[in-house]
């Protein structure tokens, strides 16, 4: 099913509040992050800790375990590409993909480890930089490509229907390092392993049956939390 057809089936499908951007580290004239060293201990003294009357987590509520520990990504050199089964294969910086309409929603991470938190989660949605690209008739997945060589994919329709965001703030506050600055794909519903950090590309790919990073090592392709 072309992406077009997707969307115009799933617009209502789910409400999202849209608002402007209002980073909290927005890039200096030179491409740096004003926050950009600024310790998670510290961005956890100003991060919002309720949304709508319902409490929030802390961005300090995480483990870490990613595959090579956190990456630090200069903005400088920065660029976001959207590549495989698209008309025109794109290539953005931080400010482009930051300049598309902002959406959040708090949505909880649920790790395969057994642990969770929930976050109020700002970014942009997935669909719209797809549409960008122009996503062909052949394309049913959609591969996330971290700085640290990590990969995971999600169906393009899901991606889609649920609306996905690329988030770059988390409580307020831009994504920490360690929680995968720029940016972090929220996997909603989805265990862990699917909620790519350090997001460098977006690939769509006509395999359907792709496995990640975890995936080809025996987690369970669909990765979809109980009860969600």
């Amino acid at each position: 099913m072309r992406l077009g057809t997707l969307i115009l089936i799933m617009a209502g499908a789910l409400a999202l509040a849209g608002c402007a951007p209002g980073r909290s580290g927005a890039p200096s004239s030179n491409g740096a992050r004003s926050a950009e060293t600024t310790p998670i201990t510290e961005l956890a003294k100003v991060q919002v800790r309720e949304y709508k009357g319902k409490k929030l987590g802390s961005i300090e509520d995480f483990r870490e375990n990613s595959i090579k520990g956190p990456q630090v990504v200069d903005l400088k050199t920065y660029r976001l590409k959207i590549t495989g089964q698209v008309t025109t294969p794109t290539v953005m910086t931080y400010a482009e993909v930051l300049a598309y309409p902002a959406y959040e929603k708090d949505v909880t991470l649920n790790c395969i480890e057994g642990w969770s938190v929930n976050i109020l989660w700002r970014g942009v949605r997935l669909r719209d930089l797809l549409e960008r690209a122009g996503v062909k008739s052949t394309a049913k997945t959609v591969i996330f490509h971290g700085a640290d060589g990590y990969t995971t994919s999600l169906p393009l329709d899901f991606v889609v229907s649920k609306n996905l965001l690329l988030a770059y703030q988390m409580n307020g506050v831009d994504l920490p390092t360690e929680r995968g600055y720029p940016f972090q794909v929220v996997a909603e519903s989805k265990y862990g392993y699917k909620w790519a950090k350090w997001v460098t590309e977006i690939e769509l790919s006509s395999d359907a049956n792709y496995r990640g990073y975890w995936e080809k090592r025996g987690y369970d392709n669909k990765a979809d939390f109980p009860g969600e």
